[in-house]
């Protein structure tokens, strides 16, 4: 398994604990890391994910509301919303990584984490997405989140 592949699943674990976990008074990430030791070779690249996530997550909720039909992004299970959050983000934010990789790996790490109707449901809202942001119904934001 690659370093991003896993920076990912950390991600996700990182961003679940912080919805369900989080204390204002706390450091998440920094408690996440201090319970969980990161490798190093993929730290960079989750930080990049669980800060950009963090720092953009209203954005980024609001296209994933925006693309799920009939789904509020509080009535989702909490392991697609944040693959979803951290699939948009890359597709949003990080143009060094190609649409198709970062759909593919959400959609591999929502099987692997989720439930069996996970993979499909995160295929069908970033598929959406995606042919959005190629038809210019979506920017995808000029910031870019470089490592």
């Amino acid at each position: 398994m690659g370093t991003r592949r896993l920076s990912r699943e950390k991600a996700l674990q990182a961003l679940f604990y912080m919805d369900m976990h989080c204390d204002p008074g706390e450091d998440p990430v920094g408690r996440f890391c201090e319970c969980f030791s990161q490798e190093q070779p993929t730290e960079p690249f989750f930080h990049r994910l669980v800060d950009g996530v963090r720092e953009n997550r209203a954005t980024i909720d609001a296209v994933i509301e925006r693309f799920s039909s009939n789904w509020k992004i509080s009535r989702m299970s909490c392991v697609d919303r944040n693959v979803l959050r951290i699939a948009v983000f890359e597709l949003l934010f990080c143009t060094d990584i190609p649409p198709k990789v970062s759909i593919n790996e959400a959609i591999d790490v929502g099987k692997r984490f989720g439930t069996e109707e996970s993979g499909a449901f995160i295929n069908g809202i970033l598929d959406s997405i995606r042919m959005a942001i190629n038809e210019k119904k979506v920017d995808a934001l000029p910031k870019t989140v470089e490592e």
